[in-house]
């Protein structure tokens, strides 16, 4: 069978986007259309589910299949379409409000699982549809409408929650990273498994500028650095290239000479270089890591159901509902 052509309009629906202007959910939207129409499926094939909040007015701007569920709900029903679908390319978004609060204890099931969906969270460390109180990934000391005297709370660290939680897959980009994160996106789709992609977002209405000591252009050499499987870890602009060595148990900086054997190679399948990495926030002379953190191949949750239904198929036969219904002692009201 041919593989279908699409365009990006293809995967544009018909609803007014609405979300506040200059918000970063736009370029999200942007790129994920790009990408789900150069990966050659059928659009029908294609779901798009989220929970509550402003990133989960995902599915109204999508032209697949969708659902627009519960708070903190959307892994329940992400997993529940897949196991009896499991043909279907499921695209889950998210916030961090929406995850990681009423919804974490339903998230981290997921990444222990290991479905086999593509989860998108957007972080712009708010409750930006609520109209700006502080999230579970606040920074301790952030004033809002509910915190006027700033929170108490130490923040939830998105990637190093996933990785604790079992996730195969566990990654980060930027929505002003266009290209970057259309990179993210397609290699997330070739995960079999639950693919965990924290996406930081700007709210330019309740938290602007959260990002922009790592993402503004007159500083991003100098503080992002992009993580590639092979490559050393290595950022910063040609005449001044920092590097990241570990010295004990611990990753510290150091200057980039002409000898680089020192520097830490990128591994994804290093779950503790993973974890130290994801822990870097761009404090002092630390930069902030993008790009794939972590990935560990092993079977799915969807897979598994799926032969076991079959096995019991084949050992009992196919299932008679009206029988099952019926079996045992039954009485008459």
């Amino acid at each position: 069978m041919t593989a279908p052509v699409y365009k990006k309009k293809d995967f544009m629906s018909d609803q007014l986007v609405r979300w506040c202007p200059g918000c970063g959910d736009y370029s999200i939207l942007s790129q994920v259309q790009t990408v789900l129409a150069g990966l050659g499926r059928p659009k029908e094939e294609f779901v798009v589910i989220s929970g509550i909040g402003c990133s989960s007015r995902f599915p109204y701007y999508m032209n697949t299949y969708g659902f627009h569920t519960l708070h903190g709900r959307a892994p329940a029903f992400a997993t529940g379409l897949k196991v009896t679908r499991p043909e279907l390319s499921i695209w889950m978004v998210t916030g961090d409000g929406d995850a990681l609060s009423i919804g974490g204890n339903h998230i981290i099931h997921l990444w222990r699982r290991n479905v086999d969906i593509n989860v998108m969270l957007f972080n712009n460390r708010i409750y930006g549809l609520t109209k700006g109180q502080y999230s579970p990934t606040s920074e301790k000391g952030k004033k809002t409408k509910s915190s006027p005297m700033g929170s108490l709370e130490k923040p939830f660290n998105p990637l190093t929650l996933a990785l604790g939680a079992g996730a195969s897959y566990v990654a980060r980009s930027v929505d002003v990273f266009t290209t970057h994160l259309r990179d993210q996106l397609q290699m997330a789709d070739t995960h079999r498994g639950t693919s965990f992609l924290e996406i930081y977002q700007n709210c330019n209405i309740f938290n602007d500028g959260a990002f922009t000591s790592f993402t503004d252009r007159a500083v991003r050499d100098e503080k992002v650095l992009y993580l590639e499987p092979g490559k050393p870890l290595i950022w910063g602009p040609a005449e001044q290239r920092k590097g990241l060595v570990l010295k004990g148990l611990r990753l510290a900086v150091v200057d980039v000479g002409e000898d680089e054997s020192e520097i830490i190679v990128h591994d994804p399948s290093n779950k503790a270089l993973a974890t130290w990495l994801a822990e870097l926030d761009g404090s002092g002379e630390f930069p902030v890591p993008v790009g794939l953190f972590y990935k560990e191949d092993r079977p799915t949750y969807d897979g598994g159901f799926v032969e076991q239904i079959a096995e019991a198929k084949e050992k009992f036969g196919q299932g008679d509902l009206n029988r099952l219904i019926n079996a045992g002692d039954t009485w008459e009201v």
